[in-house]
Formats: C-alpha cells, structure tokens, sequence
C-alpha cells in the first residue's frame, strides 16, 4: 500500500456515512483509500449510487479505491451494476 493509504472500517449499520466520508477523501486526491467491508453483509440501492460516485470522483482525482473484504453478494451487486471494475479488490 502507499504510504498516504486511508484505511476505512465500513460498519454494516452505517455503510452510506462511511461512504460519504470515502467520498470526501478521495475529493482530496492523490493516494489510495481503502474500505474494509468485512462487516457488510449487503448494500442497498443508496450504497450503490454512492459507490458510483466514490468511483467517479476516483478516476477524476487519479485515486485508487480498493474494496477489502467484499462477500459475494455485494461483489454480485457491484457486478450487475458495472461497478467492479472500477474498483480493486484485497484479501
């Protein structure tokens, strides 16, 4: 990992503020933000369209997003909404 990564812990009951916080350090470009999904058992369609935004703001900013501990049904979501990749995705 880079040296300026921001790590985040994505709680399964506050997924959209962990989200918004990602979004707002990715704004500030450079670097790498990580988010720990270990938690998060699925994401709602408010999640997604976050997701979306995180991913965009990424590519214009030139920061990597990376996804740790994505389960299967939200790697599915993210799939069916041509959102995979845009991310990468960490043991």
């Amino acid at each position: 990992m880079p040296a300026n990564t921001v790590w985040l812990e994505v709680d399964r009951t506050r997924v959209t503020p962990t989200l918004q916080e990602a979004l707002e350090k990715v704004d500030g470009g450079g670097g790498e933000v990580v988010l720990d999904f270990s938690s998060v058992e699925r994401v709602d369609a408010g999640a997604l369209k976050l997701m979306e935004k995180l991913a965009a703001t990424a590519d214009e900013k030139a920061v990597k997003v990376g996804l740790h501990g994505v389960n299967v049904r939200t790697y599915k979501a993210l799939k069916l909404m041509k959102l995979s990749g845009r991310f990468s995705f960490q043991n």
